[in-house]
């Protein structure tokens, strides 16, 4: 697997569950990334139009997440419209979403979750 070295990328991560966020991060950032996070998407918004990322990676699992998240990325692009942002879940989520640029199936593997996040660096 591979590892960010030199430019750090910087990934806002919007989570639903502290435990999760916390090792979410905690991979990450052993991959070199730089990861800001909140476990609210209005906070992920403000920190968003205060400075630039890389990366929104938003966390899906949830009853009625992937709407609130589809809300928020079409917010942020309007914002940013070449923003690149992933959902990150369980489960399938439904492939009409034109929002995501990529859907990272986390299933508890943190190899395919790391490798996801990287590929949206390519």
């Amino acid at each position: 697997m591979g590892r960010v070295d030199e430019d750090r990328q910087r990934i806002l991560h919007v989570g639903t569950r502290e435990m999760v966020i916390q090792l979410r991060d905690k991979i990450l950032r052993l991959h070199g990334l730089e990861v800001f996070s909140t476990l609210s998407l209005e906070e992920a918004r403000a920190r968003f139009e205060q400075e630039p990322v890389d990366l929104v990676l938003v966390d899906v699992e949830g009853q009625g997440r992937v709407p609130q998240a589809e809300d928020f990325c079409a917010a942020i692009r309007e914002l940013r419209p070449k923003q690149k942002v992933a959902f990150v879940c369980n489960y399938q989520v439904s492939i009409d979403s034109n929002c995501p640029d990529e859907i990272i199936e986390a299933e508890f593997n943190p190899e395919a979750f790391v490798a996801g996040v990287l590929r949206m660096f390519e």
